[in-house]
């Protein structure tokens, strides 16, 4: 099986330091940990990439869901504050923590669904402001 943004085996226990306190960490094709975590959590947000990674077994794998589980740590601070799109990132890390929807979302019907609703709620955010 593929490796995920990192290696999945060996996820650390505990979260990367932050970007301020990052010079001595070893890097990752030039990006440090943090910086390659964050691109990656960011990225569960998309659905179509979500229905990616089920349709290519990630979201079944035992070690893919304990690296899911692992980044639970961007739901707290002060990692919080570093995520662009917090809530569908946040909304979506909460998700794939249930097996019913690492199932459901290789449903190419589900994940178009999930655009549509984002694309609804900022419409709607858009003319409330």
């Amino acid at each position: 099986m593929e490796s995920g943004p990192m290696s999945v085996d060996s996820a650390p226990l505990e979260p990367p330091a932050l970007p301020e306190g990052n010079a001595n960490e070893p890097t990752h094709g030039g990006h440090s940990r943090f910086e390659v975590e964050l691109e990656f959590v960011q990225s569960l947000a998309n659905p179509e990439y979500l229905n990616y990674l089920a349709s290519r077994k990630f979201l079944t794998n035992p070690a893919f869901i304990a690296y899911l589980d692992y980044l639970q740590y961007w739901t707290r601070p002060p990692y919080l504050k570093y995520l662009t799109y917090p809530t569908s990132t946040l909304k979506t890390l909460e998700l794939l923590q249930q097996e019913k929807f690492r199932q459901d979302i290789i449903s190419p019907d589900l994940a178009h669904m999930m655009i549509m609703e984002g694309m609804k709620t900022a419409v709607e955010w858009h003319r409330e402001g």
